[in-house]
């Protein structure tokens, strides 16, 4: 099934609710691999089933290691005790940083032919340290494309120990953890040490390693993350059974629509991690209650329920990320609703991830109305207020995290698009639903009818009863029909009318419309200007300018819109959705003591015919024809006055409001 080019979010005005996560990517293929060089059978429960768990499945099947899933998403490896049983292979790896790089220093001290590559952006991965590492011991790797990055050709070396391995740190943390993965292989009769050049980065990574390597009978000795020690006759043994934790670094997108969204006993709980936790991701949480959010923990769950009590927002400042690297994504999100600006420090290995996290990060963020300063390891992010949000369409640049991140964004008081929400697939493929399980979307309800048939009044009470905003979608097109006509645009000039609505210099102050600041709440009720908007609205190109405009009207507490398809198009998603109808004599009558009051001139033929014109116009139009929406609760309104019909839609409010 094909993954839809962007997924449009609305503004969020709550969160609550539960989320079982996925299995740790990190975890999950570290435990496959050292499920596959151990001796004997080992059961994987909790297997993250993603695109990068996926690449090492296939990988270690193409290697010859026998694999079974189970039904309940386990996973039973039988190991090969070191001894891979195919010694040639080419391997496609995608971009999975887990699955690259502690293959390449398997395969180079397996001893075989061996080709790695992955997609373009692995190609633009650096990996030269972890092969400067293998080399110096004699493994034999050469570069296929780009020297210092994959892919690579891997032979048959001859691997000796006469002194300690040395790696960079300060690159990327995983060349320290694929170097401990592999080592063991050569069961060495003497300790072999690794020594880190420079500061080791991400260290909690590399504690997981540790952690995993103890499980299969590996007790790595560590000094000061500086040098790490493999004992003599080190070898994998199978735990027989282990389980994978959920994903940490996901974790920290719920925890923090729970402080962004929750509060007044409502909260966000995430299970499959405690503080217990081996993944270093977990001390998020720590994080958010350091700058003033009400975190609980238990076995097995985290729970956030929004600000501690006299907390009007998260606190700013430095925040030292080393030891949350991926989960330091979310905090760039969360210091928008911050009292002051956030700097983010040690986020360096952003720059080698999936995309240059840091550039993309800092583009994305400008989208929104943000301020962001960046550097080669920090990014700054200023606070916005309410009023300087832009809603964005939000590019993820094939990046899971740059996606999961920014649909925080959308507890801001706009709409945001992101591009190609398939990408979250590479650890996390149902997070989107996981995420609309526990949002609470401002509310909508959306009013749908023909002319004269009440739903302007009918809105704007409802709206007064509740509290919510109002949206006469009809005055948008109208206000475009005036601005047209003040400068002689031909009405069936297509291109120069939507540029013109594209453009449209209005905004929504309370009751009153403002068309280049003038208060135009009069002249657009004129008659000529209610024919001129309903031919514009005939126009796909004008309708489809003028969408983002009345989806920005979606605002806390909530909106109720009137028009011809705000359920149907604008509001897919609203919580109740009404078709007002009412006979075309009724309407017509209604329509014409109105406009007698207000001293125009017309008959009662007049009136009906335009309407019989105008309902053609609506229903026959190629684009956001008027029709009821499929959900929508039909009301006939011709024996109804507008009390009847404003309680008859505040009960069925009342009525999904509780479910």
């Amino acid at each position: 099934m094909t993954s839809p080019e962007h997924l449009d979010l609305p503004p969020l005005i709550g969160a609550a609710g539960r989320v079982r996560l996925p299995g740790s990517k990190s975890i999950s293929n570290r435990l496959l691999l050292l499920a596959a060089l151990a001796e004997g059978s080992t059961r994987i429960d909790g297997l993250l089933d993603s695109d990068d768990t996926r690449v090492m499945l296939d990988a270690l099947r193409t290697l010859g290691v026998a694999l079974q899933r189970g039904d309940d998403g386990s996973c039973t490896v039988h190991g090969c005790g070191g001894a891979l049983p195919v010694r040639r292979a080419d391997l496609f790896l995608g971009n999975a940083g887990t699955a690259l790089r502690p293959l390449t220093a398997a395969l180079a001290l397996a001893g075989g032919d061996w080709q790695v590559r992955g997609v373009p952006r692995m190609h633009e991965r650096p990996i030269g340290d972890l092969v400067d590492a293998l080399r110096g011991i004699g493994c034999a790797i050469d570069y296929l494309g780009n020297a210092g990055y994959p892919p690579l050709a891997i032979g048959r070396g001859a691997p000796r120990l006469d002194a300690p391995l040395r790696v960079r740190g300060d690159v990327s943390s995983q060349f320290l953890s694929a170097l401990l993965l592999a080592l063991p292989l050569l069961g060495s009769d003497r300790d072999v040490a690794i020594d880190v050049v420079g500061e080791l980065i991400s260290r909690p990574y590399v504690a997981l390693t540790l952690r995993l390597l103890e499980r299969f009978g590996v007790h790595v000795r560590n000094a000061h993350w500086q040098r790490f020690v493999i004992p003599a006759g080190s070898r994998y043994r199978t735990p027989g059974r282990i389980a994978v934790e959920g994903d940490a670094s996901s974790a920290s997108y719920f925890l923090a629509a729970g402080v962004l969204g929750a509060g007044n006993g409502a909260a966000v709980r995430v299970e499959g991690v405690d503080a217990h936790s081996i993944q270093g991701d977990v001390a998020f949480a720590r994080v958010l209650e350091q700058l003033g959010a009400d975190i609980d923990w238990g076995d097995g769950w985290i729970e956030a329920r929004g600000l501690r009590a006299g907390v009007a927002a998260l606190a700013g400042g430095d925040i030292d990320c080393v030891a949350i690297p991926d989960a330091a994504m979310t905090l760039a999100i969360t210091a928008l609703f911050a009292a002051a600006p956030t700097r983010l420090l040690g986020i360096g290995s952003w720059r080698v991830k999936e995309t240059d996290r840091i550039a993309a990060m800092a583009t994305e963020l400008a989208k929104l109305g943000a301020t962001v300063d960046a550097g080669d390891d920090w990014l700054r992010v200023h606070p916005l207020a309410a009023a300087d949000w832009r809603s964005a369409s939000v590019a993820t640049y094939d990046d899971h995290r740059m996606a999961m991140c920014f649909s925080l964004a959308s507890f801001g008081p706009v709409d945001i698009r992101i591009e190609d929400p398939g990408c979250v697939a590479k650890t996390f493929p149902g997070y989107f639903d996981a995420f609309a399980r526990i949002a609470r979307p401002v509310p909508v309800i959306a009013i749908d009818g023909p002319t004269a048939s009440g739903k302007g009044t009918l809105a704007a009470r409802v709206a007064a009863a509740l509290g919510f905003h109002a949206l006469d979608s009809g005055a948008l097109y109208r206000a475009c029909a005036l601005l047209a006509l003040r400068r002689g645009i031909a009405l069936d000039d297509a291109g120069a009318l939507a540029a013109l609505a594209a453009t449209l210099p209005l905004r929504c102050d309370g009751a009153r419309l403002l068309l280049s600041g003038e208060d135009v709440g009069a002249a657009i009720r004129a008659e000529d200007v209610g024919q001129a908007a309903s031919r514009l609205a005939a126009l796909p190109a004008v309708r489809t300018a003028l969408l983002a405009l009345q989806r920005q009207q979606r605002r806390a507490p909530g909106l109720v819109a009137d028009g011809r398809d705000m359920g149907t198009v604008v509001f897919p998603d609203a919580g109740l959705k009404v078709f007002l109808a009412a006979g075309v004599r009724a309407r017509a009558e209604r329509r014409y003591k109105q406009l007698i009051s207000q001293g125009i001139s017309t008959t009662l033929d007049a009136v009906l015919n335009d309407l019989e014109q105008r309902d053609a116009r609506d229903t026959q139009r190629s684009v956001a024809a008027l029709r009821p929406a499929p959900d929508a609760l039909h009301l006939d309104n011709s024996e109804l006055d507008v009390e009847q019909t404003v309680l008859r839609v505040l009960q069925w409010w009342r009525q999904c409001a509780a479910r």
